[in-house]
C-alpha cells in the first residue's frame, strides 16, 4: 500500500493489487493443500483430545477402585468377561475352577489329619494321601520266595507276583528293605541296609515281576535282620501311593531251604531309623518359634561319603509357612549341624503348630529320605513333652532328641 497527501492537508489512502507472478492453477493447488493440512491438524487435535480424555476416564475408575476397596467394580468387570466369553469356553473354565476347588478342599482334609488333636496322627507328610485317599477294605497279596545260603551269607529274594491289588491300582511296583536291629535289647532302632524297586508293571492290578535280588549279609545274624516289602502305586507326578506292604523276620528262615510267601498285605507301619536333637524355643513378643537341628544320629552300619541335610515344614493353624532347610554336611554315626530356624507363631495360646523335621541324604540322582520326626501341640500316639517344657520355659531353649522313622 502506499499514500500520499493532498493539498488541503487531509490525507487519503491510494490502494492498488499486487500480481503475483504464479499461474492460477497453483494458487489454487497451493490453498486446497493447506486446507488439506488444516483438516489433518483439526483431526489430529480430537483425536489426541479423546485419547486424554479416555485415559483420565480409565485413571479415575481404578483410583475409586483401589481406593474404596469395594468389590463392585471387580464384579461388574467380571460380569463383562463372562458376558464376553463363548458359552462353550465359559462351562470349561468354570468346570476347571470346580476342579481346583475341589483339589484344595482335598489338601486341606488331608492337612487336618496333621493338625487337629482328634484324631490322633503321626502320618507323615511325605505320606499323606498314601492310606486315606482311598477306601479301606482288602489290599491284595504279595508273592515271593526266599533262601539264605549259610555259606555264601547272601539271601536271595524272588518277588513273584502280586494278586488281587485294590481297583484304583494303576502301574504297581514293589519296594524292598532289609533292616538290621541294633544289639542293644532295649533299643528299637534299626539301620536299613540295602534297598530296592522292582520294576513298574503298567496297567496291572495282578502284576507279574519275576524279579530276582541278592543280599550279602555277612557280620549281621539273622536274628536281627527283617525284611519289608511295601506295595506302591507308581506316580510320575506326586508322591507314589502306597497299596499295602508284608514284613517277614529272618530268624525263622532255616539254613539252605527255600521258602515261598504268599502274604496278604498289611497297613503301613514305621521302622526307627535314628535320632535327631531338636531344640524349640518360644519368643512370645515377637510371636515366632526357633527351631534348632542341633545333631543327627544312626546306627547305619553304611556310612558312605554322602552329604546330608534337614528340612522343616511348619504347619499353624491349617497354613504351611515356608520350609527352610539346612547347610549339607557329611554323613557320619553322629551328625552336627548346630544351626537354627525362626517361624512365625501368632496367638500362641490357641495356635495349632506342626513342625515337620525331615533328614535326606544326597544322591547322584536327587535325594532320600532318611527319615522324619514331628514336634507340636497335638495329641499322638508317640507321647512327647518337648513342646509343654518349651511353652513352661519362654525365651529359652529346651532340646530333646527325636525318633526318626521311615
Amino acid at each position: 500500500m502506499c499514500s500520499a497527501f493532498g493539498g488541503n492537508g487531509n490525507m487519503r489512502f491510494l490502494s492498488f493489487q499486487i500480481h503475483l507472478p504464479f499461474s492460477d492453477t497453483l494458487k489454487y493447488s497451493l490453498l486446497a493443500l493447506s486446507i488439506a493440512l488444516f483438516l489433518a491438524a483439526l483431526i489430529i487435535l480430537a483425536c489426541k483430545m479423546h485419547q486424554y480424555f479416555s485415559y483420565k476416564a480409565t485413571s479415575a475408575v481404578k483410583d475409586k477402585k483401589f481406593v474404596s476397596g469395594s468389590n463392585a467394580e471387580k464384579k461388574m468387570e467380571k460380569n463383562i468377561l463372562i458376558k464376553s466369553l463363548s458359552p462353550n469356553f465359559l462351562d470349561v473354565a468354570r468346570k476347571e475352577q470346580d476342579s481346583k476347588i475341589q483339589l484344595m478342599q482335598k489338601e486341606m482334609e488331608k492337612l487336618e489329619v496333621h493338625l487337629t488333636p482328634s484324631p490322633p496322627s503321626t502320618e507323615s507328610l511325605d505320606n499323606v494321601g498314601s492310606d486315606s485317599d482311598y477306601p479301606q477294605g482288602a489290599r491284595g497279596r504279595l508273592k515271593f520266595h526266599l533262601h539264605y545260603n549259610e555259606k555264601t551269607t547272601t539271601l536271595r529274594l524272588a518277588v513273584i507276583e502280586a494278586t488281587d491289588l485294590p481297583e484304583y491300582t494303576r502301574d504297581p511296583f514293589v519296594r524292598i528293605r532289609v533292616f538290621s536291629k541294633a544289639d542293644e535289647p532295649q533299643s528299637e532302632v534299626q539301620s536299613v541296609l540295602h534297598e530296592y524297586e522292582t520294576r513298574v508293571v503298567k496297567n496291572s492290578r495282578n502284576p507279574i515281576f519275576d524279579e530276582d535280588f541278592l543280599f550279602h549279609l555277612k557280620d549281621y545274624p539273622l536274628s536281627n535282620l527283617s525284611i519289608k516289602l511295601e506295595v506302591k502305586d507308581f506316580d510320575k507326578y506326586s508322591r507314589h501311593t502306597l497299596i499295602g506292604e508284608t514284613r517277614t523276620v529272618l530268624k525263622d528262615l532255616k539254613v539252605s531251604e527255600s521258602f515261598e510267601f504268599n502274604e496278604e498285605l498289611q497297613e503301613k507301619s514305621k521302622d526307627i531309623i535314628g535320632e535327631v536333637l531338636v531344640s524349640l524355643k518360644c519368643l512370645p513378643t515377637a510371636q515366632k518359634i526357633e527351631v534348632g537341628i542341633l545333631k543327627f544320629k544312626t546306627s547305619s552300619p553304611n556310612i558312605k561319603e554322602r552329604d546330608v541335610y534337614a528340612r522343616i515344614d511348619v504347619f499353624t493353624n491349617h497354613h504351611k509357612q515356608k520350609h527352610q532347610k539346612s547347610s549339607l554336611r557329611a554323613k557320619s554315626k553322629v551328625t552336627v549341624f548346630n544351626e537354627t530356624f525362626l517361624f512365625s507363631l501368632p496367638d500362641l495360646g490357641k495356635s495349632q503348630c506342626l513342625i515337620l523335621i525331615s533328614l535326606y541324604e544326597t544322591l547322584s540322582s536327587g535325594k532320600k529320605l532318611i527319615g522324619q520326626t514331628t514336634v507340636g501341640n497335638q495329641k499322638t500316639k508317640f507321647k512327647d513333652n518337648h513342646w509343654d517344657l518349651m511353652m513352661q520355659t519362654l525365651r529359652q531353649p529346651v532340646a530333646a532328641w527325636h525318633l526318626l522313622h521311615i
